[in-house]
């Protein structure tokens, strides 16, 4: 059975970034709270694009270097895992104490989907076995159409996308 991974409060991931800053003798800026906030508040995988946006409907202007400087610290500190859908920039989730999870990306919207899978993790240590290897981790990305777009879209593929 597939099912989406639990959520991650984020009132704790923030508390966790507070600590990780104050472990590491970095300052606790207004700033840096804010563009964590708009990571772990967010609904999904948030690009810098959704953080800039999400920072304005809130009356905040953080410059981009400032947002990229605390994705780096996110990312670091091991709160957020940075992916590269192949869209030409980089998506940003909560990660701590999130299970280990798959996605699913829509080519023609971009929506992505986690999912997790009992299934799956037993099949990736029988195929690691199968070919001589011990699983260390792994990652999946399934691309294609969404229902929503298939319905819109009749879906016409592009050779690109092939």
């Amino acid at each position: 059975m597939t099912s989406p991974p639990p959520k991650v409060d984020p009132h704790a991931l923030l508390e966790l970034f507070r600590r990780y800053l104050r472990d590491h003798n970095l300052p606790i800026t207004q700033q840096r709270e804010a563009v964590a906030e708009a990571v772990f508040f967010a609904d999904g995988h948030v690009s810098v694009g959704d953080i800039e946006r999400s920072l304005r409907q809130r009356g905040l202007r953080i410059g981009k270097a400032t947002v990229y400087r605390t994705l780096t610290l996110l990312t670091t500190a091991g709160l957020v895992q940075e992916h590269d859908f192949g869209e030409g920039f980089k998506r940003y989730e909560p990660l701590a104490s999130q299970s280990h999870h798959e996605h699913l990306i829509c080519l023609s919207c971009g929506k992505v989907v986690e999912f997790s899978s009992e299934r799956l993790e037993r099949m990736k240590a029988l195929i690691a076995e199968e070919h001589g290897f011990r699983h260390h981790h792994h990652r999946l990305e399934i691309y294609g159409f969404c229902r929503e777009c298939q319905t819109r879209d009749a879906v016409t593929l592009r050779p690109e996308t092939l």
